[in-house]
């Protein structure tokens, strides 16, 4: 009655890969009655940004890396140019409503990077353990941008408005005792304990009455047409932001140190 995804973008960060578009249809979709992989494999070049579950996957998810190199790297900033136009990719937002409509209870193991939707998006889980190394950030507004997977609303239901703002807007970085302050994470564990420490997280659900699990993460999550309702308004305003002078130029200069 548990699920986990795997990641490792070394070189390339998220972008429109098959590994989100099939963690988006398995989430959409369900099926089984254990514990279900959802995996962007890590572990070979070839199987990089790929998806495996496993035969039995009804319960809770749980997203994880098994690599210290990044959980999810954010998103390709040349991406971003080519996309001015149309905004986000309707891949993205369709997986952001995925996640947000996961009926199940979601977990998260967090190793290295997370920048972007790999912060964003912990505020859709459940429960979440990190390594001590990892680092959380989001910069979007330093790239002309604005916050998304309806962060600008979960953010502050969920660390305070004060550190909601250091993060979203300010794009301070936050370390895994920092995320676990701001009540972002649950625990911080050694490297090499993450992955048993979210699946144990994951056997201790399990192990309760299901429909009561369901009914009581409901009331806990609130209104669910909100959060859709704020994942549509922020790409409306992305897309907006995207064709801005402001971020026209954060991409310039992006690039220009990078030369």
């Amino acid at each position: 009655m548990a699920a986990a995804a795997t990641g490792r973008r070394p070189r390339r960060p998220h972008g429109d890969h098959p590994g989100r578009r099939q963690i988006r249809r398995q989430w959409r979709d369900g099926h089984g009655d254990h514990f279900q992989y959802v995996c962007n494999s890590a572990g070979k070049p070839a199987a990089r940004n790929t998806c495996s579950t496993c035969s039995m996957c009804s319960g809770p998810r749980v997203c994880k890396t098994i690599s210290s190199c990044a959980f999810c790297a954010g998103s390709d900033i040349s991406d971003f140019q080519r996309r001015a136009e149309g905004g986000l990719k309707p891949v993205t937002v369709d997986f952001l409503h995925a996640l947000a409509r996961n009926p199940k209870p979601l977990l998260a193991a967090v190793d290295g990077l997370a920048i972007g939707i790999g912060t964003t998006m912990l505020l859709h889980c459940d429960y979440a353990v990190a390594a001590s190394g990892a680092t959380f950030a989001t910069p979007f507004t330093k790239l002309g941008l604005i916050p998304e997977a309806a962060s600008s609303l979960l953010g502050p239901m969920r660390m305070g408005h004060a550190r909601a703002f250091a993060l979203l807007v300010m794009g301070r970085s936050m370390s895994a005792e920092e995320a676990k302050a701001a009540g972002l994470i649950n625990a911080v564990v050694d490297p090499a304990a993450l992955e048993e420490a979210v699946l144990q997280a994951a056997r201790e659900v399990a192990a309760l009455p299901a429909d009561a699990v369901a009914l009581a993460r409901k009331l806990m999550r609130g209104n669910l047409d909100d959060v859709l309702r704020r994942v549509d308004t922020e790409a409306m305003y992305f897309k907006e932001r995207l064709q801005s002078d402001e971020a026209r130029a954060a991409f310039a200069a992006f690039f220009t140190r990078k030369k």
